[in-house]
């Protein structure tokens, strides 16, 4: 149990540093040097400051939502055996949501926002985001893939485990 706690740690504050040092080059070299396009007229990096959640809601609410975020990682970590699936899945999904709440926890405190920097304009213009958001998705995405083919019989034993490949 130690090992595994251990190694979780360790993997969030890899992630967390990935995601710290994106958002300095953004805040470093985006800032001053403007939007630089990868891919004409669908991808690039464009540095702005979010001072809301997601898709730009709650401007200006900074603090509520840094408290927000403290409140739902205690809940996760209490709760965590009831939210994320046993498997190498479920550890990718914890993991992986600790590091994108702690990333943009961290922007409201220091830097009284969230720095976003990737931005996609190809059809439709996506709200910009950044790494930490990405880690989010992640851990979304596997829990409602793990929610939807992963279902329990009545008796509570799994009837099929895509997420980790077994029954």
């Amino acid at each position: 149990m130690l090992r595994r706690l251990v190694f979780a740690f360790a993997v969030v504050a890899n992630l967390l540093l990935v995601d710290q040092v994106v958002k300095e080059y953004a805040v470093r070299v985006l800032r001053v040097s403007g939007p630089v396009e990868w891919w004409p007229g669908v991808f690039g990096l464009n540095f702005t400051v979010n001072h809301g959640c997601a898709w730009g809601m709650f401007q200006g609410h900074v603090w509520p939502l840094a408290a927000f975020a403290v409140v739902a990682l205690v809940l996760l970590i209490w709760r965590r055996r009831d939210i994320f699936p046993e498997g190498r899945w479920g550890a990718v999904a914890e993991v992986t949501l600790y590091a994108g709440i702690l990333g943009n926890l961290i922007d409201r405190v220091v830097r009284g926002g969230v720095v976003d920097m990737f931005d996609y304009h190809g059809g439709f213009h996506f709200p910009v985001f950044n790494v930490a958001d990405v880690y989010i998705n992640i851990a979304a995405a596997i829990l409602i893939g793990h929610g939807l083919f992963c279902s329990k019989k009545a008796d509570g034993t799994k009837e099929k485990d895509a997420a980790d490949g077994r029954a």
